[in-house]
């Protein structure tokens, strides 16, 4: 019996697929247009130009400019949220408010505003971002929420959610009213020490209350 050569497997080419290589290139195109202008402005043929590729190209991915830019915008954020864990719930949502306070005051938060702004009357769009960012975060903070319910030093009797929204209201009001550069990281203090007067189980320190009333 005559036994056929088994034909040695195709090669691969090297490097990354065309397909994933365009994609990353029509995603930095994407980024390098929204840092030197603005979204409303930047349209799908100038990210197709950009990226060296065609408008269709763009299109087998994203229905509309707006997906590119959220897509970009998701791959420059890092997948990692650090939780501090410092032992006091209210140092540590002192700790991610601060850091909220600098990613919503970067260019990266910049970009955040115009996505929303855009992104109005887009219900895909908004579950898009609702789901991948949005909730990403708030799932963040509320391990902190948790964490002081079981220590103690968080009441159980409030509601987690509308706790969050206590203390992150404030910050997100200024933020898509535009008046983010108004809030300072001693009004940041200040608005921990105010929330946390009321969502604790023991009376504020001495020192809490003198930062309230400063």
């Amino acid at each position: 019996m005559t036994i056929d050569p088994v034909s040695p497997p195709a090669k691969r080419p090297r490097g990354r697929p065309r397909s994933e290589s365009a994609r990353e290139q029509i995603l930095q195109a994407t980024l390098d247009l929204l840092e030197a202008g603005n979204l409303r402005d930047i349209t799908a043929e100038a990210i197709a130009r950009k990226a060296g590729v065609s408008k269709a190209t763009l299109y087998k991915w994203w229905p509309n400019k707006l997906h590119i830019a959220f897509d970009a915008f998701m791959a420059r954020m890092s997948d990692e949220i650090v939780v501090p864990d410092t032992g006091s719930s209210e140092h540590d949502f002192l700790m991610a408010m601060r850091d909220a306070m600098a990613f919503y005051s970067s260019a990266a938060g910049r970009t955040l505003a115009q996505l929303i702004a855009e992104g109005q009357g887009d219900e895909t769009f908004n579950q898009a971002l609702l789901e991948s960012f949005l909730n990403q975060r708030r799932e963040a903070v509320a391990t902190i929420w948790r964490r002081g319910v079981e220590r103690g030093d968080l009441r159980s009797d409030i509601d987690m959610q509308m706790g969050l929204d206590l203390i992150y209201g404030p910050l997100m009001f200024r933020f898509l009213a535009g008046r983010f550069h108004s809030m300072n990281a001693e009004e940041a203090d200040k608005l921990i020490a105010i929330v946390f007067r009321g969502i604790t189980p023991v009376r504020q320190t001495a020192e809490a209350a003198a930062l309230i009333d400063a």
